[in-house]
């Protein structure tokens, strides 16, 4: 028998609480922001090319909570922003900041469910223009590289503020879930594959796609293309000074400055949207589940396992793995089985489902197989989530120096004279806020369900398996109660468990795998009140009432 956290709305006895369920919907209207949280200090390498080396470079966040909240502890989303590991417009797009229009609504959407999220800037910079193949993939493997440090950093600032300063964003830090849109999600997909530095060395899918032919020029590449001794360890913490001139860095700069150190980067759940893995061998040891939502005919990040390209250019850089490779490995491994339990049988399930048989392959749970409608010039525009404003000033320190989005040419083909706005439309068709909004609650209706299985949320997940029983078939007695309640069928069905749950969703007091057609539960110490007890038997569940004196 399948399980799900919480009881169904129908059987709430409080009018004011089953008019919305904390984490499914919406239930605050405001949210509080806190704007350029400084969450640690570390080298950028965008301004090499002025300074002759890395400078330090403070990481900001902005942090959204629920407005009136008194919940002491919430669940944390770590949001990070898409823009291929460039600044906008240097990028070819106009987003790429943790302001994106995407990023701001998830984690207002996040906050006014009750959970805190917070939409983080990382470090930036690598060179999509370089000659060679192998020089792209350098640049590449180096700036996500630079990403997994800045993630794993953000983790342990929340963790050292609930330790140093009295946990001021009111965060559960056993419950922390890295979402990334986009470049975001090859960034928390590393975060999440990459435990320990030899796997990028040793990626196989192919053998030796981070390594260069060098030492000497051979045909047979031998120099790893991330070296801890030029760029820190992998999770940040190690003070990185160069040993020489490699990489292009001066000998004695310092490209890692360790942050948070006595803390732990550890986080509960990842969700990709838009993304995929620098290898896949990365999960053969994998401890945190994926959730992936991507296009099957996405035309930036592989669906399957193939090149990807520079976006601009049209150039490839290195073989990645997407969503059917991850669904693949998660199966195998079996990380996926809490989702599978519960057998969940939304409408953006199913949708996903369809999907993934549209695609030729199985379905796997915890990836959400998007197909939408060919748009008018026959393209299919992937994962829609951003919109802007065209006539927005562009920033004043990117190449088009604070122009609008309507004015700034588009680099794809400068004879053209197209502006990032006409670009930004070929992908986006009809752009608006609505129709954003309208893919990211399709994203929610996907994520949420599966967020509240992994992190243990008190949520309403609906299960194929799960079928309402007459409350006829069940007697509970004594009612109201002090202390021990009997519970028994009335037709011999077994019961197969009992569970005791709070008026607000929490439960309390379990009994599994009774296999008889009676059993008991013990109420004493619990406080006076309405309480909902749930009775598995063979072919569903009874909800009973109790009262507590």
């Amino acid at each position: 028998m399948k399980r799900i956290f919480t009881y169904l709305v129908i059987f709430l006895v409080s009018v004011s609480i089953s008019q919305a369920q904390r984490y499914d919907t919406e239930i605050f209207t405001d949210v509080n922001v806190t704007h350029d949280v400084t969450y640690g200090v570390n080298a950028t390498v965008l301004a090499v090319p002025l300074f002759g080396e890395a400078i330090p470079e403070e990481l900001k966040m902005d942090i959204y909570e629920p407005a009136g909240d008194t919940e002491p502890l919430r669940p944390l989303v770590l949001v990070f922003h898409t823009g291929n590991f460039l600044p906008p417009v240097t990028n070819g797009q106009i987003a790429g900041s943790r302001t994106d229009s995407s990023d701001v609504e998830i984690c207002t959407q996040l906050a006014k469910r009750g959970f805190v999220a917070a939409s983080v800037s990382y470090r930036l910079g690598w060179n999509p223009l370089a000659e060679t193949q192998p020089e792209r993939a350098l640049g590449l493997i180096q700036a996500a590289y630079r990403g997994v440090q800045d993630g794993r950093t953000a983790v342990r600032f929340f963790k050292k503020t609930v330790v140093e300063d009295s946990n001021p964003y009111g965060v559960d830090t056993t419950k922390i879930a890295m979402w990334g849109n986009g470049t975001g999600g090859y960034l928390v997909l590393g975060v999440n594959g990459l435990s320990f530095y030899n796997e990028i060395p040793l990626a196989s899918n192919p053998t030796g796609k981070f390594l260069l032919d060098i030492n000497p020029p051979d045909g047979q590449p031998e120099t790893p293309m991330v070296v801890e001794a030029y760029h820190g360890d992998i999770e940040g913490k190690v003070l990185a000074i160069t040993p020489d001139d490699a990489f292009g860095l001066p000998e004695g700069d310092t490209t890692n400055y360790p942050n948070h150190v006595a803390y732990s980067s550890d986080f509960q759940l990842t969700i990709n949207v838009g993304g995929a893995l620098g290898d896949v061998s990365w999960l053969a040891d994998q401890t945190v589940p994926i959730i992936s939502v991507q296009s099957i005919d996405d035309m930036f990040a592989p669906y399957d396992d193939a090149i990807l390209i520079v976006p601009t250019t049209g150039d490839p850089i290195v073989q990645v793995q997407g969503l059917v490779p991850i669904g693949e490995a998660q199966e195998d491994s079996g990380i996926n089985q809490d989702w599978k339990d519960f057998n969940i049988n939304d409408a953006v399930s199913m949708e996903a489902m369809a999907n993934a048989a549209t695609a030729g392959h199985a379905y796997f749970e915890g990836s959400y197989s998007w197909k939408s409608p060919n748009n008018s010039n026959n393209l299919d525009e992937g994962i829609v989530i951003n919109w802007w404003d065209p006539n927005a000033a562009t920033p004043a320190t990117s190449p088009c120096m604070g122009l609008t989005w309507d004015q700034c040419p588009h680099p794809i083909d400068p004879t053209m004279m197209t502006s990032f706005h006409e670009n930004g439309l070929v992908l986006n068709e009809g752009m608006s806020a609505q129709k954003a909004r309208d893919n990211i609650d399709k994203i929610m209706d996907y994520v949420i369900p599966r967020a509240c299985i992994t992190l243990g949320l008190n949520c309403l997940v609906t299960s194929a398996d799960e079928v309402i029983l007459s409350s006829s078939l069940v007697e509970m007695l004594p009612n109201p109660a002090t202390g021990n309640v009997t519970i028994s069928t009335v037709e011999n069905q077994p019961i197969q468990d009992i569970e005791l749950y709070s008026i607000t969703g929490q439960l309390l007091v379990v009994d599994r795998d009774i296999n008889n057609t009676q059993g008991s539960i013990d109420v004493a110490g619990q406080t006076p009140g309405m309480y909902i007890v749930r009775i598995y038997l063979e072919n569903g569940f009874v909800t009973k009432k109790l009262m507590v004196k």
